[in-house]
């Protein structure tokens, strides 16, 4: 799928799939909440705000207050990409929420998952 096509996924739907993800493995939906926060910078409440709103998944990282300083030690491989080779801003933010989301759905402990 070109990254176009991507960036122009509604964010509140591609989000369900993420937190389906994770809940189907034993996680929790606040745990994809504390995950995404994390990540993007947005509080819990303009998070669930995001999640109203008619955005795609490219303005909902466009517009994030700030990504995580930790977010270049976000490693490993999402869909067959490994997601420290993806040069784009866009999509390695993507990628690394996905690969965040991968790393709970598979059990790991928030601390490590994180990066603190």
């Amino acid at each position: 799928m070109p990254n176009e096509k991507i960036y122009q996924m509604d964010f509140a739907k591609t989000y369900q799939l993420l937190i389906n993800k994770a809940v189907r493995k034993g996680r929790t939906k606040q745990e994809v909440a504390e995950v995404t926060c994390w990540l993007t910078g947005y509080t819990l409440e303009e998070l669930l705000d995001m999640q109203q709103k008619h955005l795609t998944y490219a303005q909902f990282f466009e517009n994030s207050p700030k990504l995580a300083e930790n977010t270049p030690l976000i490693k490993g491989s999402v869909c067959g990409v490994r997601v420290e080779e993806v040069k784009e801003p866009l999509m390695r933010a993507i990628r690394c929420l996905d690969k965040l989301v991968d790393e709970l759905a598979k059990g790991k402990a928030m601390e490590k998952i994180l990066h603190r």
